[in-house]
């Protein structure tokens, strides 16, 4: 279950117009958040992505897979959308992923991985898509 906090922050990015993976970016950052302060871990900072994005879509934020998306990837989203707004959750189940989690290392969410992780995701996308990605965010930061 999401905090508070960052249901709020996700509603408030909302409010404001911004896109569905800005809302998301919320939830990831709780997820590296909770990898940090050792609540449990994640075998890789891709997997403690994916468990953001997946928290952002049972919340209802509207992000639909990437279209790069692998089959299973695509289906997992939408189960995770059709999931938004329902409360009822498997509590063995629950436990049993913490419990997993748990035995993964904190490695996942450094400094290091992240920056690793962005860069290799910047990687595969054209200069002029990065281009107008840099520009898009100048125009729209926070002054």
């Amino acid at each position: 279950m999401p905090e508070k906090e960052t249901l709020e922050r996700a509603r408030q990015d909302k409010r404001e117009g911004k896109a569905p993976s800005t809302q998301a970016g919320e939830f990831v950052r709780e997820e590296i958040e909770h990898i940090r302060e050792g609540k449990h871990g994640a075998r890789s900072t891709k997997q403690a992505i994916a468990i953001g994005l997946s928290k952002a879509r049972r919340a209802g934020v509207e992000l639909p897979p990437s279209e790069s998306s692998s089959k299973e990837t695509k289906e997992q989203a939408k189960r995770d959308l059709r999931k938004a707004g329902k409360k009822t959750k498997s509590s063995k189940r629950a436990r049993a992923t913490r419990k997993a989690l748990k035995r993964e290392g904190r490695t996942a969410a450094s400094k290091e991985a992240l920056s690793r992780q962005a860069r290799a995701a910047a990687r595969k996308r054209s200069k002029a898509s990065r281009s107008r990605s840099a520009k898009k965010a100048a125009a729209t930061r926070k002054k």
